[in-house]
């Protein structure tokens, strides 16, 4: 099946002539009973094909229809689907290249209690049309930067941990793909053996090239093999394994305590140092952390208590409001909503917002104060 085969009519006169008789939300609705996946102007999905990557995780190749504008590897998108008769998105980092067949993989680990994840994983089946996202995320290649011929010529460490590897392999399939002259090293944290996504492609492009080193490093394995160590992430840990760290450009991918631990054993000893989080910041020590303040809803005129320890998204979902979300770390923006009273805080950074914000993410902000939000 084509791309072209569940989208609206590519005419523009078509669509010109269509337009005033019937709205895109109404022609999603039929067209979606006929053939499922038809969309007038929204990025869709078809799942095509999936495959166990590893222990509770699974790879998914995806056919977007033509409204989706493609992506840069190392970068996300929000993912949705229908679980129990609603529409649930999440963001997932793409684990592919570009390819020309316009196909695209994610791969989604199962999370305990993950609505979208849990279903992703276990009853996502070929042919399920998923909603997609615009692809976002700056810890890319850095091929188009004007920088590119000396990035390219560096050397390169990659830091993953979890499912942060998913965004690096998508950089180390892109870099092995260019075959550029830049060293690369992966090193990459898991819990046990059968949790590592990729390893025998890893081992394999290890195998092949000799700018390219992979070590798999185990927190809770007994019985260690060939290219696999043991331990957390430490400076003597990284030492031992990257000596040259001063000429190597990093990133960093996994849970926020991780890549607060790289940031700090790492970053300031290499050339460069760029990473990304995939859990949302803690929740910063700045009074009042207890109670409740009143949250005008002023689009559907409604006021709620919301507990200020919480973000707002979180406390939000809790009483029946569903915004529009998807990575929930303040990264795709889709949660963002305009706030013309009060004072909030930005839960990684600390900072305080007072008064009007045009541009508050629901996900990284609390409430300080009693606010009126424009939902």
């Amino acid at each position: 099946m084509t791309t072209a085969s569940f989208s609206a009519p590519r005419s523009g006169l078509a669509r010109r002539l269509l337009q005033p008789l019937v709205s895109p939300e109404v022609f999603d609705f039929w067209a979606a009973l006929v053939r499922p996946g038809t969309s007038w102007n929204r990025p869709l999905g078809r799942i095509v094909a999936r495959h166990e990557a590893a222990r509770d995780a699974v790879t998914l190749l995806i056919q977007p229809n033509r409204h989706w504008r493609g992506f840069q590897p190392g970068q996300h998108l929000n993912v949705g689907a229908q679980v129990g008769g609603r529409w649930v998105q999440r963001s997932y980092s793409l684990s592919g290249i570009p390819r020309r067949d316009g196909r695209i993989a994610i791969t989604v680990r199962r999370v305990e209690g993950g609505v979208l994840s849990e279903h992703l994983t276990g009853r996502a089946r070929v042919g399920e049309v998923l909603s997609l996202g615009p692809a976002f995320g700056d810890m890319i290649w850095p091929g188009a930067s004007s920088d590119a011929p000396a990035a390219q010529e560096s050397a390169w460490l990659f830091l993953a941990a979890g499912s942060g590897i998913t965004p690096l392999m998508s950089l180390t399939r892109a870099w092995a793909a260019a075959g550029t002259p830049a060293d690369l090293t992966l090193v990459y944290w898991a819990r046990t053996r059968e949790e590592l996504c990729f390893a025998e492609e890893l081992r394999a492009l290890a195998l092949r090239e000799a700018r390219f080193r992979v070590h798999f490093v185990m927190t809770r394995q007994d019985g260690l093999r060939d290219t696999e160590l043991q331990g957390r992430l430490n400076e003597a840990r990284l030492e031992s394994i990257v000596p040259d760290l001063p000429r190597r450009q990093i990133y960093a991918c996994g849970p926020a305590g991780f890549v607060d631990t790289a940031r700090r054993v790492a970053a300031p000893r290499a050339r460069s140092f760029h990473a990304e989080a995939f859990t949302p910041p803690l929740l910063a020590a700045v009074e009042p952390q207890a109670g409740t303040v009143a949250v005008h809803l002023s689009a559907s005129n409604r006021t709620l208590q919301l507990p200020v320890a919480q973000s707002l998204l979180t406390a939000l979902e809790e009483q029946g409001v569903r915004p529009a979300s998807g990575c929930r770390m303040g990264i795709c923006r889709t949660c963002v909503c305009p706030k013309t009273e009060g004072t909030t805080q930005n839960l990684g950074t600390g900072e305080l917002h007072h008064g009007h914000d045009s541009a508050l993410r629901l996900c990284v902000s609390r409430a300080c104060s009693d606010l009126t939000l424009n939902l």
